[in-house]
């Protein structure tokens, strides 16, 4: 389409054009290659500088020629004067003819002396010398120079305004959406469970719009998005545990469903027992008319090395992390679901973040709960 449109172009339109589109991005190539002291950007820039200015040297012996017209060349290349001198020439030694006169010449008598030839001027439009055709009339070329600005400033106008005008959801980034296992069977602690949500489901009710918003993020979107149906560990595959994990740039949110006999009382008093670094960061509540409570702990972190000399390291203290757990129904009969934030840097959301998360989400899967 660029090419299409510079060949349609007229001359002095075409070349203010492209002088500068080729400054421009010279100038701003060059910044940038002086700026993070990259070579090929570098050379990138000189090549836009150096075809800018041919262009400047083109256009300006174009200006010049306007301005100091050559003779017109004939038809062999030979200027249009040295031609009317040859005619010229031409009609004064014209040879005599038979009858003593040359063409064009009247005779003159003198005493004693042959008839001298006078040449007479040719009739009017008769063997006049070729001469250039008339020139016809080129347009201005300031009028082109300026319509050429104009044309530069309307695109660089419809590029400035184009991400104003369209939809944003034509320019915004698309979050990730959860990835498709359906086709995966389930584990069978999932038939012998009541009514158990999936990895998928959860994924669905955890990747939100508007979780950026609830974790204080709004900017952010969500960069990865997943659900797992698992089982719960050291269970042998009798705990149906689904699990759904969303990632954004500051925070991951993981949400997971475990469908034990176990109440949100009788986990807290194994918190407790844990010791004391783990209870001084637990706190007893209620969510959404069921008993709850929030802990920290810490995330383990580990390296798998695939191939080289390296091996895989071991396993290591991770960022701490908040969770609140909250019991499937009012009545704590057993099994709980876990909300948990974490950041690489350490930096935790307040709780009420998760208690907003909680809020939202849960009563979007409360329907599939066990009962």
């Amino acid at each position: 389409m660029l090419g299409l449109l510079l060949r349609v172009l007229p001359f002095w339109v075409r070349e203010p054009l492209l002088i500068a589109l080729g400054s421009v991005l010279g100038v701003r190539i060059s910044y940038l290659a002086v700026h993070d002291h990259d070579l090929v950007a570098a050379g990138l820039a000189a090549v836009f500088l150096l075809f800018t200015a041919v262009r400047v040297r083109l256009v300006v012996r174009a200006l010049r020629a306007r301005r100091n017209p050559a003779p017109a060349a004939s038809a062999d290349g030979a200027p249009g004067d040295a031609v009317t001198r040859a005619w010229a020439q031409a009609q004064v030694t014209a040879p005599v003819t038979a009858h003593g006169a040359a063409p064009g010449a009247a005779p003159v008598a003198t005493q004693g002396t042959a008839p001298a030839q006078i040449p007479v001027p040719p009739p009017a439009g008769a063997g006049s010398p070729p001469g250039p055709a008339a020139a016809e009339k080129e347009p201005n070329p300031w009028g082109q120079a300026v319509a050429a600005v104009a044309v530069f400033g309307a695109l660089a106008a419809a590029l400035w305004l184009a991400p104003r005008v369209l939809p944003d959801d034509v320019n915004a980034p698309r979050p990730a959406s959860c990835s498709d296992t359906e086709d995966e069977a389930l584990p069978a602690a999932y038939a012998k469970t009541p009514r158990p949500v999936t990895g998928d489901e959860l994924c669905e009710a955890l990747n939100r719009p508007d979780l950026a918003r609830l974790l204080g993020t709004p900017s952010e979107i969500a960069t990865s998005a997943s659900g797992t149906s698992n089982t719960a560990a050291l269970t042998d595959g009798k705990v149906a545990e689904p699990e759904a994990k969303v990632t954004f740039d500051t925070y991951t949110v993981n949400l997971s469903a475990t469908y034990n006999e176990l109440s949100t009382a009788q986990y807290v008093q194994l918190v407790k027992i844990a010791g004391d670094e783990v209870e001084k960061h637990l706190k007893t509540l209620t969510v959404l008319g069921r008993p709850a409570f929030l802990s920290s702990e810490h995330t383990m972190k580990f390296e798998i090395s695939f191939g080289g000399e390296g091996s895989s390291g071991p396993v290591q203290e991770g960022p701490l992390a908040r969770t609140l757990s909250v019991a499937l129904d009012s009545k704590d009969r057993g099994g709980f679901y876990d909300i948990t934030v974490w950041s690489e840097s350490g930096a935790l959301p307040d709780d009420a973040v998760l208690l907003g998360i909680a809020e939202k989400v849960l009563p979007t899967i409360s329907d599939r709960s066990a009962l």
